[in-house]
């Protein structure tokens, strides 16, 4: 018998092995898709990452492109802790209010805008109201003036911003955020897809309409792992590896679409160590590469 051949088979799936080992294992900032991805500070905080000192260096290890952060407080000590690491901000996360009689939007939001100017950052907004149900028309007009003018804000540092939707929000569906965009009609204002909150308002099978209805204006996309048919959040937001939802062909569907936008990781109320968490969801985004 030929021991060549044996020894040939043997070589063959040690190399393959070690491929697929070296996708898992993720050097710094690679992207299988062409997109960036970032870690939401939804799920980069816990005891021994409790601020950005320690979040930035975590990333930054873990090989994620950067960070996606709430408020407006504490800008330029989180864009000097990126800036350390090669890190970008991604986005930061504010709340609007339609509703008369209260502000709406946060009155530190010009100055947190001149602090981002130059940096590619995009001002996020949910959008809530205690007088209009979700997703109703009503609130339109109102949503529309408050929207173009954060949106003239933000171009005066060449700022981008990006509608989110959010379940139990006014601005709860997709194509809520849409007709929006449209009805505002600036070159800077588009809209996000989340996920999560997305599974959470609309049927799977309604996907590829509303992606394709949205991409003229997606700027942003959020993914996590999830359960098909999942009516919680402890479904709907897993890790990556996690869930019977097939993220994978979400984001393949994204791709074929020419999505080439930031996507950002939403860990929202994932119990556990925060770094063993976003270690097994960049594993994930690496091995979703393997896969193409």
């Amino acid at each position: 018998m030929n021991r060549t051949i044996p020894i040939i088979f043997s070589l063959f799936t040690l190399i393959a092995c070690l491929f697929l080992s070296a996708c898992a294992v993720h050097t710094s900032h690679i992207t299988p898709f062409p997109n960036p991805f970032f870690a939401m500070d939804t799920g980069t905080k816990d005891a021994n990452h409790p601020t950005i000192l320690r979040q930035a260096p975590m990333l930054s290890e873990l090989g994620y492109d950067g960070f996606g952060y709430t408020g407006t407080k504490a800008i330029p000590e989180t864009l000097n802790e990126l800036d350390k690491y090669h890190l970008r901000l991604f986005t930061i996360y504010l709340q609007v209010s339609i509703d008369p009689g209260k502000p709406n939007y946060d009155p530190a939001l010009p100055q947190a805008v001149k602090q981002l100017k130059g940096r590619q950052t995009i001002l996020w907004l949910t959008v809530n109201s205690k007088s209009c149900k979700p997703s109703s028309p009503d609130g339109d007009p109102c949503a529309v003036k408050i929207i173009s003018e954060i949106a003239d804000i933000a171009q005066q540092s060449g700022l981008r911003v990006a509608l989110y939707p959010h379940f139990g929000s006014w601005l709860e569906r997709v194509e809520h955020a849409v007709r929006l965009a449209k009805k505002v009609n600036r070159k800077n204002l588009g809209v996000t897809f989340n996920l999560c909150h997305w599974l959470r308002t609309d049927d799977e099978k309604n996907l590829q309409p509303i992606l394709r209805a949205a991409m003229p204006y997606l700027f942003l996309v959020t993914i996590n792992g999830a359960d098909s048919g999942g009516k919680d959040w402890n479904q709907l937001i897993q890790p990556l590896d996690s869930g019977t939802f097939d993220t994978f062909r979400f984001l393949r569907t994204l791709k074929q679409l020419g999505y080439t936008g930031p996507i950002g990781l939403q860990h929202y109320g994932i119990k556990g160590d925060a770094r063993k968490n976003l270690k097994r969801s960049i594993s994930a985004w690496i091995l979703f590469d393997c896969k193409t």
